[in-house]
């Protein structure tokens, strides 16, 4: 198979839903995904997985327990496995994150927004 470049903003105009995560690619044993959130997620961790986040449009305000982390477009921000998080927004904000295919959204904790099945673009 032939490698072609994978246009973003054609990605993310194909879907509205907030903190849905989409599969663009594979790297190893990663997935690369994007996603709208919008708003606040929940306190989760993950045990076993890093994460990386990519703000593509918007603001990304990442709250640990002890400050809140700010990350604009074309920054990204890594957050070492078993490290509790709550990501959250002012407005609505184009992420891209590279994480183990292992990786649940919602870590531990199992709610409305867990998404363990995810659709592929």
């Amino acid at each position: 198979m032939s490698p072609t470049p994978i246009n973003l903003p054609d990605k993310y105009a194909l879907f509205d839903d907030h903190w849905n995560p989409r599969i663009i690619g594979e790297l190893n044993d990663q997935y690369i995904k994007i996603a709208k959130i919008a708003g606040e997620f929940i306190w989760h961790s993950h045990a076993e997985e890093d994460e990386l986040f990519l703000v593509v449009r918007g603001k990304l305000l990442m709250d640990f327990r002890d400050k809140t982390v700010e990350v604009l477009p074309g920054q990204l921000l890594l957050v070492p496995r078993g490290t509790e998080h709550r990501p959250r927004t002012e407005e609505e904000t184009q992420i891209l994150m590279i994480e183990p295919k292992t990786t649940i959204n919602t870590g531990t904790i199992e709610n409305e927004r867990t998404r363990k099945e995810l659709e592929v673009l």
